[in-house]
């Protein structure tokens, strides 16, 4: 249970580049459990190994201070986690503060009604933090941030509608799955959360799915626009395979697809009307498409 507190640099001491020996051995010692180093904040690779092995370990809540410390705005994704206090609504869902977000919503409904608190402030936030996105002047855990916030305060918001027996019309259906053989499932769950505060319906088969059910699902539930993910390039020949078997049963569904592995080039090649390298650019394109009569 004690603490330890050890000077860093000595290491080094005689060697060439000695900032790359002492951020290594930095590393190293925090991973043994130091407690506190004596180090030059100066040093720029002694604090980003800092700050990097906090995000790794668990200390860094969300990569906030890791994100914060990059970040071309070089703002924390909660703001150095300060409660927001009469934060509104729309700075609530584009700093990703879940809690404030469905507090400011709720108190919101007294006397707004509830499609304005969803095209005016809560779909413009979600434009706004999608668009920095994009810009890379935010990154992916402040994106997911802003969506659970955002997800938050539609929470609030349907619970009013519900009890006032109103309803949102959704603005169209769309199915998701990772394909067959993959289990990996992060990208496409960013997808759902986004298209869904988008207000989009959207029927997710979940991972390693085979091409016959979603094949079959997309002639079931009429789906007009399905997304393909795929993380392992063993596995987007599946994707292939599930292409070509949607072209033949369902030919009037379009297709879009994305993953870590996937490339614009590799898109084209297995026929996919559309690809995209993040979740913002999926949102986006279902976007026009059923803008389209």
């Amino acid at each position: 249970g004690m603490h330890t507190v050890l000077g860093v640099s000595n290491i080094s001491f005689g060697l060439p580049e000695r900032e790359r020996i002492n951020a290594s051995f930095f590393t190293l010692a925090m991973s043994r459990g130091l407690s506190a180093g004596i180090v030059n904040p100066m040093s720029a690779p002694l604090m980003d190994a800092y700050f990097a092995f906090n995000a790794l370990n668990g200390m860094d809540e969300n990569c906030a201070k890791y994100v914060a410390r990059f970040s071309a705005k070089n703002i924390s994704v909660k703001e150095a986690a300060a409660p927001a206090g009469k934060t509104d609504l729309f700075d609530a869902v584009v700093k990703g503060l879940s809690k404030e977000a469905y507090h400011a919503a709720s108190t919101m409904t007294a006397e707004t009604p509830s499609l304005e608190i969803i095209d005016q402030y809560l779909i413009p936030a979600l434009d706004r933090a999608g668009r920095d996105f994009e810009r890379k002047t935010i990154f992916l855990p402040q994106l997911l941030m802003s969506a659970e916030a955002a997800k938050s305060a539609f929470e609030a918001v349907k619970t009013y509608m519900a009890e006032k027996g109103d309803a949102r019309e959704k603005r169209g259906k769309i199915l998701l799955a990772t394909v067959w053989g993959d289990i990996h499932d992060i990208g496409k769950n960013i997808v759902k959360i986004l298209l869904e505060n988008y207000n989009f319906e959207v029927i997710d088969l979940g991972k390693n799915v085979p091409p016959e059910l979603i094949a079959e699902t997309v002639k079931k539930e009429n789906i007009r626009l399905a997304g393909l993910s795929a993380l392992m390039t063993t596995t987007v020949v599946n994707m292939d395979e599930t292409i070509r078997l949607l072209r033949q049963e369902a030919p009037n569904c379009r297709i879009m697809v994305g993953g870590a592995v996937l490339t614009q080039e590799y898109a084209d090649r297995i026929g996919a009307d559309f690809y995209s390298a993040d979740a913002m650019g999926g949102v986006r394109y279902a976007e026009e498409f059923f803008e389209k009569p």
